[in-house]
């Protein structure tokens, strides 16, 4: 591994547009429009508007926009606000095998850190964002035991990933990108207590790492230096953080001609992303006619990190909204009971829902020896009905990943309903921002264009 960090910082300086596929250039817009319409439908999320308003007390002026409410803060405020929002309703992408998200880091930093350099065109623009996603994917397919191990590998990795997209798109050289790698090494962090526990600091990872990656990029540019052995180091991530299990071909393994950035997956629903397969299951049955009052007893079986993350027995008095989005069983009652799942299924008085959660009493999420430990697609469901009939279902794809996608027109809809949800917004402002991403290659300052593009709120924010 000697070596790895310099080989990787060497390989992100000498990355052009040109080098992009179409299908990557594509993933950058998807990843970038999907960000977008979560920071917006995060308006009213708990924790956001307390987040926004603190730090407007703080910061009133500044070269970056934090985009609820048009506020100007510096750069690594803004990367802040915008990365936190774009995380708080766990409707955001994933690399599903890295277990990461990506817009709501990488998307924060580089707009941030565009504002401020002032008339980035959008080529380089999306070469910045290409980086981070893809450095992003290759971190976690190499840490592949990060979560099993406690940490958020989204908050970790993508201070990291972050921190390269950001100096790729300020121009720094090799060694300077070593530094901004190091720099946002030495701020990150990210446990995933946050989620066991059902805390609102789940949702403000995403902003910690934006608010690093910015502020070591531009450390790097000023001359500071961090770490040369980032990576591979004695106290490196992949010793410190990952206890030596990792697998570090993954990094670099047919870099520039196998592209990571396409295989994202998109959320039909919000929520963890362990909880997928299982609403996919509720609502089939649902489809199939069965009720709650049918049904007797369920059983749930996931593989054992998926069951680590969101098998917690479904705990109302918590009132949590983050703990409902972390629970399969709530997930899947509450597919079971409405048809469908979506924001207004994790809003306080959803949570709350005497039907949903009786129905949880009687669900069992178990840990399944049949299912690969780390595997994130399969779910299987034994549904005991009360005249006696067993139904098993089970399931191996997820709606949204590359084996099952969402089309750019589910996409757009998806977008139009948070920014309605979120900001009031009309389906005419949805339809600027989408075209602003759409064309984002073609103009001359690809912050300006998203920025002005973003609507302002209808309702009013704290």
């Amino acid at each position: 591994m000697e070596g790895l960090s310099r080989q990787l910082c060497e390989a992100v300086h000498a990355l052009r547009y040109e080098d992009l596929p179409p299908a990557v250039v594509a993933g950058v817009r998807r990843l970038s429009l999907d960000a977008l319409g979560l920071v917006a439908g995060a308006a009213g999320a708990p924790g956001i508007p307390e987040l926004n308003a603190r730090l407007s007390r703080w910061e009133s002026e500044g070269s970056s926009t934090g985009l609820l409410g048009k506020r100007r803060h510096s750069p690594p405020t803004a990367a802040l606000a915008n990365g936190a929002a774009a995380h708080a309703l766990d409707f955001d992408d994933l690399h599903d095998a890295a277990r990461v998200h990506t817009g709501c880091i990488v998307l924060p930093s580089v707009l941030a850190a565009a504002e401020d350099v002032g008339r980035v065109e959008g080529k380089r623009f999306i070469l910045a964002m290409a980086v981070g996603a893809e450095v992003h994917a290759r971190l976690g397919l190499a840490c592949y035991g990060s979560l099993g191990h406690g940490w958020h590998p989204t908050t970790v990795f993508g201070a990291l990933a972050s921190g390269l997209a950001v100096g790729k798109l300020l121009g720094l050289s090799s060694k300077a990108l070593g530094d901004a790698l190091g720099l946002a090494f030495h701020q990150a962090s990210g446990s995933a207590q946050s989620m066991h526990d059902g805390a609102l600091s789940k949702r403000l990872g995403a902003g910690f790492a934006a608010r690093a990656a910015v502020l070591a990029a531009f450390l790097a540019k000023d001359g500071v230096t961090g770490p040369r052995r980032t990576l591979e180091g004695e106290a490196g991530l992949f010793a410190l953080y990952e206890r030596g299990e990792v697998k570090p071909e993954a990094l670099m393994a047919g870099w520039g001609e196998s592209w990571r950035v396409p295989e994202y997956s998109f959320k039909p629903y919000p929520g963890c992303r362990c909880n997928h397969t299982v609403i996919g299951l509720g609502l089939r049955l649902h489809r199939d006619g069965v009720r709650a009052k049918d049904v007797a007893s369920i059983e749930i079986g996931l593989g054992n990190l998926n069951w680590r993350t969101v098998g917690q027995t479904y705990d109302p008095a918590e009132k949590s909204v983050v703990h409902a989005q972390f629970n399969a069983a709530y997930s899947f009652a509450r597919a079971l009971i409405d048809g469908k799942v979506g924001l207004s299924a994790f809003q306080q008085d959803a949570i709350a829902d005497e039907a949903v959660v009786a129905l949880t009493t009687i669900i069992r999420v178990v840990d399944d020896p049949s299912i690969e430990a780390r595997a994130i697609e399969p779910a299987r469901a034994t549904v005991t009905l009360r005249n006696g009939k067993t139904l098993n279902l089970s399931s191996f794809t997820m709606k949204g990943s590359p084996a099952d996608p969402m089309g750019d027109a589910e996409l757009d809809e998806k977008l139009r309903g948070c920014l309605a949800f979120g900001l009031g917004s009309s389906s005419d402002q949805a339809d600027r921002l989408i075209a602003a991403v759409r064309g984002l290659d073609a103009v001359p300052d690809a912050a300006r264009a998203l920025v002005d593009a973003f609507p302002v709120p209808r309702v009013r924010l704290l």
